[in-house]
């Protein structure tokens, strides 16, 4: 029924409503899958705030001095990310890292160990309900 309207709408040219039919008709396949799947979220806001404090900070990253200081601040960002995602207590598990002082020369089995999605790291560094 939705699409059948959309279809049917014929606004003045360049116009904004235009502009808005054009957008929803290029991305029919997209509109399609949140239609169809009711798990699929119509908004982006979820990443668009897990990734604000990144790109409010993306200044301070010019200080970052070289490319190996840049690097080092994106795999920092990434396991603090990584861990919030998997609900850990950031501090504690950036503790546990930090410990651990995982590095090049680490086998993957070991790294494995060390992962967020580990069930293990998951029950020891998993936040507490309040």
């Amino acid at each position: 029924a939705f699409l059948s309207w959309l279809d049917a709408q014929t606004p003045v040219k360049g116009s904004r409503l235009d502009k808005a039919v054009i957008y929803i008709r290029n991305r029919k396949d997209s509109l399609m899958t949140y239609l169809e799947d009711g798990r699929c979220s119509l908004s982006n806001n979820l990443s668009e705030n897990a990734i604000r404090p990144i790109t409010v900070g993306r200044k301070n990253w010019l200080f970052c001095d070289s490319v190996d200081g840049a690097n080092a601040s994106a795999i920092c960002f990434t396991m603090i990310e990584m861990a919030k995602a998997y609900d850990l207590n950031v501090y504690k598990y950036l503790n546990f890292l930090l410990e651990k002082r995982p590095n090049a020369r680490t086998a993957q089995k070991e790294l494995e160990k060390l992962a967020p999605w580990n069930e293990e790291v998951q029950k020891m560094f998993a936040r507490k309900m309040k």
